[in-house]
């Protein structure tokens, strides 16, 4: 026997679950010869790439591993003084290791079907109710993007909640002491919907200004200065203006809360909650506000409702999506919240409670007033008046550029305005960090003889007692509960255990792409050399990560085939925004500012509409043909009717019907003739990587979802990232940041807070296309068509597939067609339901067409699988010609009832029609790994009737928990 020492185990096997022999018995139930055959009559010939994607060959995980462990090992790890609202914090293990690093948690997918996410809402409702208790607000919602875009919502919040007196104002005063990075996003969003910023000190704040409809502070300020605010809010509401508050939640566990001043909306970052600083993110931003806001408020907000046997139960409130719904009359186009990150910072509060974060905050700013005392010792003048943790330090500019090196020499990094050195404490720091604080500045003014002072236990808090804390907050038994490890590990592991995920079984939503997260891929997300450095440390400190940076936007622009690529925009929302601003930067630098015109087809995702409308576009809907096409004609016509102020067309390509549309390139150049662009909305990226791409087709910008097509875990329902790939002529304008160079030679002012996004999961897409190469990335698109189209050949007979392409074919993904059981009484929404004592998550609910539901398997499901699912959506076909016949009362049947809980089916009082049996067992394999809902149907109106967003007092629970 011969050995061949150079084989080596492929990644792109473990990733692509169907085997050789399933892959053949599949094409034959589909009826084609081969993969090639299947794919040459799916995608049309026109657009498929001439080449192989020219990647690096693919490397074993092992070696991967190696590698990247090298390239990382570039960056260097400094202790970060920096502050900026980015802090070293202390992760609690229990909490890395049973959230952050358990596929439990990071796998699932946003909890719009709650009767199986119980345990994500509970997380999400304790975060909620963390930040609207320490924020002194009546309402938080679920999370946001970052601080940045929460500056943002809350400034467009306000500017479509304006009183009558102020219906005509459009100016928003900024304090010039808001974080820097911050105010450049608020320009990026002020511009396009008309309203005008005003930056600068609090001096030059007119509150009787007719045009004034908001105020923005920053509390404590970018200087670490903590201001007393109750004077100028009580003048801003005689003048009805309204105030938002950018904060640290920390520091409100000292501080007077923004809501006891009378805020109408406080915003801020939870990262310092033990979220590692990750180069910039995902950190969970958060949205606190009034009761009076709660229909306006952005992104997802958790309620209490009840289950159909009246017990208490979570879900998704109000406007769960509302961009959706409202389209192009939506005010934000947040599709993704920060979920994964929320529920780690609210368990970092229920695991500390309120005496340990107080704890922690005290120390920090004891830290702070230690230093101060210390260094005036050696002649320094600290001149913040009251502070937190930030001190600012006047020196001169040989002293500063000397503080610099000596500092640097001892691998910490300080922040240098001006004549100022401004140092910010935090959780991670030691009394020993002092001491070596004052060496640095000792050294520098050659007072080495001067003897370290002794180091106290104690010392004495300079926060005014008009700017203390008297409220109480995180009352509630959850914050007082879980502080020893092993009760907060149980603690974790019940609430996993109500939520299913891809650890229990396919998750086949449409357009979400629920892929295998694979765990090399997750493995380098907590290594210290992605998760400490702060975003704005020097460059060369992070040399491993423009490394990476450079090599993953090299692949990016390659698989999409484009010039370049912008990492920053940390959603997919983000991303379709970020290409738009790109485009109108563009038609502007051109002197063509009147191209405000937007065509998009009325099949796009909702977010599409919206993040037009943000980036000041007039939108004008494409109706879709009775295939589910563009309507060609309808196109030409309006196109033609809008050419001179045409500025882009929006396509997802394949379509939102799971479809290659043929007549795409004709419908590109057309856009190009009228002096268009066009954007291509990445969602579906899974059906074109190494057969097609955006600049085949036409394209001139898209996003891609990485948190779909390239493996970044869905989290719950965020982190995502969507970074825009550009043609050539877009790459001047790619984002940039106020302290990092990044972007284009002219460009955008920036999309997110950081340069690089959520740049300490990049890893993640970074380690898939180094794994799979370009023949494993091909292969999985390939594969991904077929677990599609195996699906549809096994259902169609039941279930009517809504549209195909020319040949019969699905892309990656399908719709079913379910409103003809409506007529017997059978809506969607009872599928879905039904799938749950199946074991399953529903496919895609009524999008994009009501009534529907659409599915998307993946090339990471098997055979066996795919069966195991296509085997309970015919047998729910059956229980539903059940009910057609008569056989199964219409009022009360396993759909309607639908999901069984454990409960339920124990229960003494059985008063169904049907067995028990039928309930909870309806197929063989259920038995085998029985996966239980833990509420009933939950009632949705209930719950927006009686909204309740904050955690559920104890007394209300019934001795049988939910």
């Amino acid at each position: 026997m011969k050995i061949n020492l150079a084989s080596s185990e492929k990644f792109r096997n473990r990733h692509i679950s169907p085997s050789e022999k399933d892959l053949q018995a599949m094409l034959k139930t589909i009826g084609v010869d081969s993969l090639e055959t299947l794919i040459d009559e799916t995608i049309p010939q026109n657009i498929r790439l001439k080449h192989p994607l020219q990647l690096p060959p693919p490397l074993s995980e092992n070696l991967f591993l190696k590698s990247f462990k090298t390239t990382v090992g570039k960056n260097q790890i400094f202790k970060s003084y920096i502050g900026l609202g980015y802090y070293d914090t202390l992760l609690p293990g229990v909490i890395q290791r049973n959230i952050l690093e358990n596929p439990g948690w990071y796998t699932a997918y946003t909890p719009y079907q709650a009767e199986i996410a119980q345990g994500r809402l509970e997380a999400l409702i304790n975060f909620q109710t963390m930040v609207s208790e320490l924020t002194g607000m009546e309402l938080a919602n679920a999370s946001l993007l970052d601080e940045g875009t929460a500056a943002a919502e809350a400034m467009t919040m306000l500017y479509a909640s304006k009183g009558r007196s102020k219906k005509k104002a459009t100016t928003f005063f900024i304090d010039e002491k808001v974080f820097e990075q911050t105010k450049e996003v608020l320009k990026t969003r002020a511009s396009p919907v008309g309203i005008a910023l005003k930056i600068g000190p609090l001096s030059d704040l007119d509150l009787t200004d007719p045009d004034l409809f908001g105020v923005l502070l920053q509390y404590p300020n970018s200087d670490g200065e903590v201001i007393n605010y109750n004077g100028l809010v009580a003048s801003a509401k005689e003048n009805e203006v309204s105030t938002a508050f950018s904060t640290d939640l920390l520091s409100l566990t000292l501080l007077k809360p923004p809501g006891e001043m009378g805020a109408d909306v406080v915003i801020g970052s939870t990262q310092r909650f033990g979220i590692p600083m990750g180069f910039g993110g995902p950190h969970a931003a958060f949205f606190a506000t009034k009761e009076a806001y709660k229909r306006q408020i952005p992104g997802r907000i958790i309620g209490v409702s009840v289950d159909k046997s009246g017990n208490n139960a979570y879900r998704m409130a109000l406007q769960t999506r509302e961009q959706h719904i409202k389209r192009e009359r939506a005010t934000s186009n947040i599709c993704t919240a920060q979920v994964l990150l929320a529920v780690m910072a609210g368990m970092y509060a229920v695991y500390h409670g309120p005496k340990g974060l107080k704890a922690i905050a005290s120390r920090t700013h004891g830290l702070a007033v230690m230093t101060a005392e210390w260094l005036k010792l050696l002649g320094f003048e600290q001149v913040n008046e009251a502070y937190f943790d930030t001190i600012r330090i006047n020196v001169d500019e040989v002293q500063k550029e000397k503080l610099r090196a000596f500092a640097l020499s001892k691998k910490l990094n300080f922040r240098y305005e001006n004549n100022y050195i401004l140092l910010s404490f935090d959780q991670a720091k030691t009394r020993q960090d002092v001491v070596e604080i004052f060496e640095v500045f000792a050294k520098s003014t050659n007072k080495l003889q001067l003897e370290i002072p002794e180091i106290p236990s104690q010392i004495e808090s300079t926060i005014p007692s008009s700017l203390e804390r008297e409220s109480k907050y995180l009352e509630h038994e959850v914050f007082q509960k879980y502080h020893s490890e092993h009760e907060m590990l149980r603690y974790l592991k019940k609430l996993e255990n109500k939520d299913l995920s891809l650890v229990h079984s396919m998750i086949s939503l449409g357009s979400c792409t629920m892929k295998l997260n694979a765990t090399t891929e997750m493995i380098p997300v907590t290594w210290p050399e992605i998760g400490q450095l702060h975003p704005f440390a020097p460059q060369n400190q992070a040399a491993g990560y423009y490394e990476m940076f450079q090599d993953l936007r090299n692949w990016l622009s390659e698989i999409t085939g484009f010039a370049d690529t912008s990492l920053q925009p940390n959603s997919g929302a983000q991303g379709e925004y970020a290409g738009l601003m790109v485009i109108r930067a563009y038609h502007q630098s051109r002197n063509e500012e009147f191209r405000n015109v937007v065509l998009i087809p009325s099949s796009a995702h909702g977010t599409n509409p919206a993040s037009a409308v943000m980036a000041g576009m007039k939108v004008v809907i494409i109706p879709c043909d009775e295939k589910g096409n563009i309507d060609v004609p309808a196109f030409k016509e309006k196109a033609a009717a809008h050419k001179d102020q045409l500025a882009a067309l929006m396509v997802t390509y394949p379509s939102t019907h799971g479809v290659f549309e043929e007549a795409i390139r004709e419908i590109c150049d057309l856009v190009h003739e009228y002096g268009g662009q066009v954007y291509m909305d990445g969602a579906n990226m899974n059906a074109q990587v190494g057969l097609t791409s955006p600049g085949m087709i036409g394209a001139d910008v898209c996003h891609l979802n990485l948190h779909k097509t390239f493996c970044i875990p869905h989290g719950g329902g965020g982190p995502g990232i969507g970074p825009i790939c550009v043609a050539k002529h877009l790459v001047p304008f790619l984002p940039g940041n106020p302290f990092v160079k990044t972007g284009g030679t002219a460009a955008i002012t920036p999309i997110s807070a950081a340069p690089f996004g959520s740049a300490s999961i990049l890893p993640i897409p970074y380690a898939y296309i180094a794994m799979m190469g370009e023949e494993g990335l091909s292969k999985a698109t390939k594969v991904a068509i077929l677990n599609a189209n195996y699906i549809k050949k096994r259902l169609e007979s039941d279930f009517p597939i809504l549209y195909t392409g020319t040949n019969g074919r699905a892309a990656h993904e399908m719709i079913l067609d379910c409103r003809s059981f409506k007529e017997f009484g059978v809506e969607v929404e009872d599928i879905a339901k039904r799938l749950m004592d199946y074991g399953f998550h529903a496919p895609t609910v009524s999008f994009p067409v009501p009534g529907t539901l659409m599915v998307e398997p993946t090339e990471s499901e098997s055979k066996e699988e795919l069966d195991r699912f296509c085997d309970a959506m015919l047998s729910i076909r059956q229980e539903i010609r059940e009910v057609v016949e008569g056989i199964a009362d219409k009022s009360s049947n396993v759909l309607k009832n639908a999901p069984h809980t454990a409960a339920i089916i124990i229960s003494d009082n059985w008063d169904f029609p049907y067995s028990r049996e039928k309930a909870a067992y309806p197929l063989p394999f259920v038995k085998e790994s029985k996966f239980w809902p833990s509420v009933g149907r939950i009632d949705a109106a209930y719950g927006d009737r009686n909204l309740m967003c904050s955690c559920i007092p104890t007394s209300e629970f019934s001795t049988e928990e939910v």
